[in-house]
């Protein structure tokens, strides 16, 4: 099946959806509520997410909604966010396409650096992360009552 990475349109939506939920549900017991649902917001707040950040979408040959990441541009920085990958495709370079994407779009307008904040159960995303250049910064805060650690990368061309 051929696998397209493009910017979400609002009718992608319910689809982002619901691939945050089936990524994210394994770890449900791991969070708190208020980080489970922060994690894994409804259609309306996924809209407003897509009103203020570049979002990111993984669309499979018949439509389906794989994989998904956000992006908030800072002043020098950017702040990813929401990135998962639908479990049944998880292993298949999804994750590194969505990545690349982003990358390739800061390094376009002159970005030099994109962060991240991750928590604890998430050991195969740190996993990758981490594969992919992502250092720890040493800042760790609050999230609805769980640690949440911030990762950077220097882009360079």
């Amino acid at each position: 099946m051929i696998i397209t990475v493009r910017m979400a349109m609002a009718a992608d939506a319910e689809g982002i959806g619901r691939c945050l939920e089936s990524a994210f549900e394994p770890f449900r017991s791991q969070y708190t509520p208020g980080a489970f649902d922060d994690t894994v917001p409804g259609t309306k707040a996924i809209r407003e997410r897509m009103a203020r950040m570049r979002v990111y979408v993984a669309v499979t040959s018949d439509g389906g909604i794989v994989g998904t990441v956000a992006s908030a541009l800072e002043a020098e920085e950017c702040h990813l966010r929401g990135m998962a990958v639908h479990p049944e495709w998880q292993g298949h370079g999804i994750a590194e396409r969505l990545l690349r994407t982003v990358v390739s779009e800061l390094l376009a307008v002159g970005y030099k650096r994109i962060m991240l904040d991750t928590t604890e159960p998430l050991q195969r995303a740190i996993s990758f992360y981490r594969r992919n250049g992502f250092v720890p910064s040493g800042r760790v805060t609050d999230f609805f009552g769980m640690p949440l650690y911030e990762y950077v990368k220097t882009l360079s061309d």
